[in-house]
């Protein structure tokens, strides 16, 4: 089973040949790296493309934004399953994409995803937040629950039958495909309880007041959108991380590399 990862890449040369390098590590022998550079000027392009691997593919054109990006590659993509890699993440052990081949392997599934650490920006070892996601349930998405974007496995039909990302939503499309994938089509999603990928902090939708509250308007709207409550749901959905930063504990067999 072909495994396609999606990477959005603009001026990111001091963390994609990290990410890049932990793609390369996946023991999984069929996948393949859609690198989709927003015209960058820096040398994000060239130290893709310095790999010089038969996996890697980049393309380098102007976007409108990273869900655009998200957009083109899956376009792109060759595999039957299809996954994110940001150019500032981490896989978070070199089994990754085997273990998520099994699962689609078995038959039956849409989806898997995992647990999710974010990291410090300079230290990719010091884990800041854990977000254990558990297994999924209809009802929770009520309760503002949604599993980690960036350990999130799509089969490619999801994407030809459900579209991707509205990029209406310049923040929190994201989270409007997920509430778009799970309520109308009813997705069967399955969980890997082990940390999968190592996110560092400082994202897109947290670098300023500004965007924190447009994300929380933009996920309101999802939520509305989609009919599963109001301002109650996004209180929850916040509310939900507090216990993250309280988690030290980590996935008893992660290999952070």
């Amino acid at each position: 089973m072909k495994i396609s990862i999606i990477m959005a890449a603009y001026n990111s040369q001091a963390t994609i040949g990290r990410a890049i390098g932990s793609f390369l590590a996946q023991d999984h022998p069929d996948k393949e790296l859609v690198v989709i550079d927003g015209a960058s000027h820096d040398d994000t392009c060239a130290i893709a493309k310095g790999f010089d691997s038969p996996a890697i593919k980049v393309f380098s054109e102007r976007d409108e934004g990273i869900y655009d990006a998200l957009n083109k590659g899956i376009a792109r993509a060759e595999g039957a399953v299809v996954g994110l890699l940001h150019t500032d993440d981490l896989f978070a052990r070199h089994d990754v994409l085997s273990r998520v081949a099994r699962i689609f392997d078995s038959g039956g599934m849409d989806g898997v995803y995992g647990d999710l650490e974010y990291v410090a920006r300079t230290n990719p070892d010091r884990v800041i937040r854990y977000w254990r996601s558990g297994a999924y349930r209809p009802a929770l998405l009520r309760k503002g629950w949604m599993p980690p974007h960036p350990t999130l496995f799509l089969r490619r039909e999801v994407f030809d039958k459900h579209d991707a990302y509205d990029t209406g939503f310049r923040i929190a499309a994201d989270y409007e495909a997920i509430l778009r994938w799970l309520v109308r089509a009813e997705l069967d999603l399955a969980y890997i309880p082990d940390v999968l990928v190592r996110m560092r902090v400082g994202g897109e939708s947290n670098r300023s007041l500004g965007r924190i509250l447009r994300k929380s308007r933009e996920d309101l709207c999802a939520i509305r959108r989609h009919g599963i409550g109001g301002i109650g749901v996004l209180a929850a959905k916040n509310v939900g991380k507090v216990s993250q930063f309280m988690r030290r504990d980590r996935g008893k067999d992660v290999q952070a590399r």
